[in-house]
């Protein structure tokens, strides 16, 4: 099944480049995409890809725009490679008639290099569950919106569910909990929320690195059969997160009692493990998979006229993920043009659309996202603007939500994020923005 995934990534590959034809009497506003439908990643790369541009293709077939300024677009292959990410940037960020409105590096490697550049260049870093868990503090990260949840809103959460099945925090005292995780940026966010956690709970933490991509990982799963920790939880993005399920059943260890975070617990990440990956659990970025109001307007509009480039990934999990990115760029575009008009706006002005984007329950109805998205805002202060998540489980043929909404614990991330994000300001020489005068 793996190899049916990865072979399948040579038939997309073409797609690499699509853009949105059509001259819009409003104009052009141009948004890339970085994507990677090719190599080790790409299982779980293309549904999110295929979302975000499934969801452009909506507004431009709907509505006519945002407003009546067309949206035009750019794929550019990375294959999450952090170098490739920056090369697709430099290429795309003065595209357009105003340059790029914002970019999504769908890699936290990739956003760390380009925190460097953004600010520089005026455009924002849409980094939706994923990049530096600090950037949340906008005083310092200006350009940076680590929309829904962070790594650290992931760790804390996780912790929380664990606390909750075993009856209470006071049970975590001595229980020993595993991070196998991506070595990379990405792998590594979480763990100062988990030694932050186990100070505090008493738990032995305990992490277990895994080389890039991540297909050879006994060694890994044999010592933790041998430390028999109580739970794992599992960092890992693309071919790595079956392998981990696959060598979990093969060492013995219950999947029940691991728990991905949210880029961990999607279809690509079960299926090809088959029956042994029933019992496993991972978090939720707030939505599931399944079809939602958006999704009829879609079928009705992109896909019945042939113009979806999903194949079979509509309405998966990271499908439904890459449809919420490009909604919120295309509300903080939509609110910038309430300031600066109905006309392609540059990044600067759309930084100030995210920074003023406050959706309502009623609007979140509105877009068709109701079920998939609680309400949610920015301000200059806070570039996260949730701190929400839930957990589902794989039954072998679906995933099944089994709690309620988790809300991290900010007794806990708030100061590590004001002492990170005063860091980095010293370390670059940044002066934090005095929000409370932005007004």
């Amino acid at each position: 099944m793996l190899r049916k995934l990865l072979a399948a990534t040579v038939a997309v590959a073409g797609l690499a480049g699509v853009a949105a034809p059509a001259l819009a009497q409003g104009g052009e506003q141009f948004l890339p995409s970085l994507v990677y439908r090719t190599g080790p990643y790409a299982p779980n790369g293309i549904p999110f890809a295929d979302g975000v541009a499934d969801y452009w293709t909506l507004v431009n077939e709907r509505d006519g725009g945002i407003n009546g300024v067309k949206i035009i677009y750019e794929e550019c292959e990375t294959g999450y490679a952090t170098d490739k990410g920056v090369e697709c940037y430099e290429r795309l960020k003065g595209k357009g008639p105003t340059g790029a409105a914002y970019f999504s590096p769908l890699s936290t490697g990739i956003t760390f290099a380009l925190t460097e550049k953004a600010p520089g260049d005026k455009i924002p870093l849409l980094t939706l569950g994923y990049g530096r868990s600090e950037s949340r503090d906008g005083s310092v990260f200006g350009w940076n919106f680590i929309a829904v949840g962070s790594y650290w809103t992931a760790a804390d959460i996780a912790i929380q569910h664990i606390a909750k099945e075993l009856g209470g925090f006071d049970k975590l005292k001595g229980k020993k909990i595993t991070l196998v995780y991506h070595d990379s940026p990405y792998g590594k966010e979480p763990i100062a929320a988990l030694e932050a956690r186990a100070k505090l709970n008493g738990f032995v933490y305990k992490g277990v690195p895994v080389t890039h991509p991540g297909v050879e990982q006994k060694s890994q799963w044999l010592a933790i059969r041998q430390d028999r920790p109580d739970y794992v939880l599992l960092w890992g993005w693309g071919v790595m997160n079956s392998t981990s399920v696959i060598e979990a059943a093969a060492v013995g260890y219950p999947r029940e009692k691991m728990i991905g975070v949210w880029w961990s617990g999607a279809e690509p990440d079960v299926i090809p493990a088959g029956p042994k990956a029933a019992g496993y659990k991972a978090l939720l970025l707030q939505h599931p998979a399944g079809e939602f109001g958006v999704h009829a307007e879609l079928k009705k509009h992109v896909v019945s006229k042939g113009k979806s480039v999903a194949k079979d990934t509509f309405a998966q999990v990271l499908y439904n993920r890459g449809l919420i990115n490009s909604m919120l760029g295309v509300e903080a575009i939509r609110t910038a043009q309430e300031k600066f008009g109905k006309k392609p706006l540059t990044g600067e002005q759309v930084r100030w659309g995210f920074e003023n984007l406050k959706l309502s329950e009623a609007r979140i109805k509105e877009l068709g996202f109701e079920g998939m998205l609680k309400p949610i805002g920015f301000t200059c202060q806070d570039h996260q603007g949730a701190d929400l998540a839930r957990v589902h489980q794989w039954d072998g043929k679906a995933w099944n939500i089994i709690s309620d909404y988790y809300t991290a614990d900010q007794s806990v991330l708030a100061p590590m994020v004001k002492e990170a994000a005063a860091k980095y300001a010293k370390d670059k020489g940044i002066t934090p923005r005095a929000c409370a005068k932005e007004g």
